[in-house]
């Protein structure tokens, strides 16, 4: 097996860092077209472990009203359980991680939440061959679904997995669908999309080419959905209702996301590790809505695993 370079890592790290700064700009121009002047601000931060960030923020805009576009590279000299308990032989061993992880949260509800990330580790023992994967993938999370943006989101990933092989998107849509669960809520985080961990079953070089399709893809699929529903109107009624299903959101980034694990328990930076939280959400007692409403249909259709290509069943 390839095993990377320093060079390497640094071909990584300057992707992930033109990553960040294309998909802010890409961000940026929906936030000023919808009549806005926020921008990404700009935060380089450093671990006294080693290693630093940039994060980059938008907050209270005209058509986003969170976004966070987060770049790491930090050292880590103790790895915490998350890691291990899944990898055991990498226990005691030294570890780098470095990734873009992002989350938007839309204003408007008829936007959805997006979600994306790609990142690298590597690990490595005195004497030993350095043990490496890369991770990674997105999710779409609507509140008020348009179900020709879920099918296009779901052929922009079906298009980015095919040069890698017939079997990668149903595998990767799979553990997407299987890993945005809410166990306690029995329901799915949104309308999937793509996740995959712990990839190295092909070379260094071809699994980096997938993470830059993955991010790329990302922006080239979420654009159009801003374009598409940016200037749509909507209710107060609707909104209060997009404040309650990002409760789920929260629910589910604190009790189960890997990386909000992973990041509490290796003393990461706090602003960065809970920037995917909105800034507004709610939490309603036992709410009732028609059975003939989208607010029903949601939950009812669209926040179960299907074949989004393939459809045979279609919202009345």
């Amino acid at each position: 097996m390839q095993h990377p370079t320093s060079t390497d890592i640094q071909r990584v790290r300057e992707f992930l860092l033109d990553l960040q700064a294309r998909i802010c700009a890409g961000l940026e121009q929906q936030e000023k077209a919808g009549g806005g002047t926020s921008e990404f601000i700009i935060d380089d931060w450093e671990r006294p472990e080693g290693g630093g960030g940039r994060s980059r923020v938008l907050q209270n805009g005209t058509v986003i009203e969170k976004g966070g576009v987060m770049f790491s590279h930090i050292n880590i000299s103790k790895l915490p359980a998350s890691a291990t308990e899944r990898h055991p032989q990498i226990a005691g061993a030294k570890a780098q991680a470095l990734g873009v992880s992002l989350v938007i949260h839309p204003k408007n509800p008829n936007i959805p939440t997006s979600h994306a990330n790609v990142r690298l580790f590597v690990a490595e023992r005195e004497g030993q061959d350095p043990i490496w994967w890369f991770g990674g993938g997105f999710d779409l999370t609507p509140f008020y679904p348009d179900e020709q943006d879920v099918i296009d989101w779901h052929q922009a990933a079906y298009d980015l997995c095919q040069p890698f092989g017939d079997n990668v998107y149903a595998e990767h849509k799979k553990w997407c669908d299987d890993y945005f669960y809410l166990k306690h809520r029995d329901e799915q985080r949104g309308v999937g999309g793509l996740f995959f961990d712990d990839l190295n079953c092909w070379d260094f070089e071809t699994c980096f080419k997938y993470i830059q399709a993955v991010g790329n893809g990302y922006l080239n699929a979420i654009l159009p959905i801003f374009e598409k529903h940016r200037e749509q109107p909507y209710t107060e009624a609707q909104r209060e209702f997009q404040l309650y299903r990002r409760g789920r959101y929260v629910e589910y980034n604190l009790v189960y996301d890997r990386g909000t694990l992973f990041g509490l328990q290796t003393g990461g930076r706090i602003e960065s590790i809970l920037v995917s939280l909105p800034n507004l959400a709610g939490w309603s007692y036992r709410p009732e809505w028609d059975e003939d409403s989208p607010e029903k249909r949601l939950t009812d259709y669209y926040l179960k695993p299907r074949d989004w290509l393939n459809l045979k069943e279609k919202v009345a």
